[in-house]
């Protein structure tokens, strides 16, 4: 591949639009985003096999960068991102770089054209030297103290395994006919942009220090669930939201780390609903109606 700074825009990318793309049919098309996370692969591909509403495809970075513009997106329903690009971990820590400059013009054309994003759980830690990722998200989880917007904050705490309660909190096509329901999961004490987002679901977890652990002390210092010498103020307990990007309707789910959420009723019915919502007219109007207010 070339380097980043040789690789034309969206405009002038010369992937076909033909290419391994799936016929439009009668189920939902759906690009599945993967990649710069582990994560159980059998698992995680089975909660989209046995979807019967819908067929995916699965690109994973740096290739999927390519398939961040209109003319891309216009082959699918939905864009159903599971990736983390932007991260590189390495013997000091992390490291961040900034998506190129073709993928950052793509995804404010797919905005703008409307194409519905479903952004999932570790998604809110892609692109962290990217600010812009954030707020198209509606949050951030950080793996080492830095601004976010524009405001220095602490590294965000994780607590894998956690079992919570999940509560829907309005009534929404995403959340009918789901009841609050337990859950096995990894929770994230993060950056929650409360006022631009629309919350779907709540956790009963405690979002407070002493109910996580450190970030940074898990992939600077090689302490795994350690919080020591770490403070973190009190934190959302929001983990799932609607938000218009640009013209997008766009869904965060916060859970969905490993197979104890993948084999959850409730979680892959909240995520069939999810692709279901963002990728109909119903959001398409939702998403005019909020601009327009």
């Amino acid at each position: 591949m070339p380097d980043h700074d040789d690789i034309p825009d969206y405009h002038g990318s010369s992937v076909p639009a033909s290419t391994a793309l799936p016929e439009q049919g009668s189920k939902l098309n759906i690009l599945l985003v993967t990649r710069g996370h582990p994560f159980d692969r059998d698992a995680f591909f089975d909660v989209f096999d046995s979807n019967p509403d819908i067929q995916y495809s699965n690109v994973e970075h740096p290739a999927a960068q390519f398939m961040y513009n209109p003319e891309m997106a216009q082959k699918f329903d939905c864009y159903v991102q599971y990736d983390m690009p932007g991260v590189q971990f390495g013997a000091d820590g992390p490291e961040y770089a900034e998506p190129p400059e073709f993928y950052k013009q793509g995804l404010r054309a797919m905005g703008e054209a409307g194409c519905p994003l479903v952004i999932m759980h570790h998604a809110a830690a892609a692109w962290p030297a990217w600010p812009e990722w954030a707020e198209i998200v509606g949050g951030q989880f950080l793996y080492t103290p830095m601004q976010s917007r524009g405001v220095e904050r602490p590294d965000s705490g994780y607590n894998i395994d956690v079992s919570h309660r999940v509560s829907p909190v309005m009534d929404h096509p995403i959340t009918r006919g789901i009841e609050p329901f337990d859950l096995v999961d990894e929770v994230y004490l993060s950056e929650v942009f409360e006022d631009s987002v629309i919350p779907l679901f709540t956790s009963n977890w405690t979002f407070s220090r002493d109910h996580f652990y450190s970030a940074a002390n898990a992939v600077v210092g090689g302490q795994l669930n350690s919080n020591t010498g770490w403070d973190h103020d009190d934190g959302s307990n929001l983990v799932g939201w609607i938000k218009a990007y640009k013209n997008s309707p766009l869904v965060y789910l916060q859970f969905g780390d490993g197979p104890a959420a993948y084999n959850n009723p409730s979680y892959r019915r909240i995520l069939a609903q999810a692709i279901q919502w963002a990728s109909s007219a119903e959001a398409k109007a939702w998403v005019l109606e909020v601009n327009n207010t």
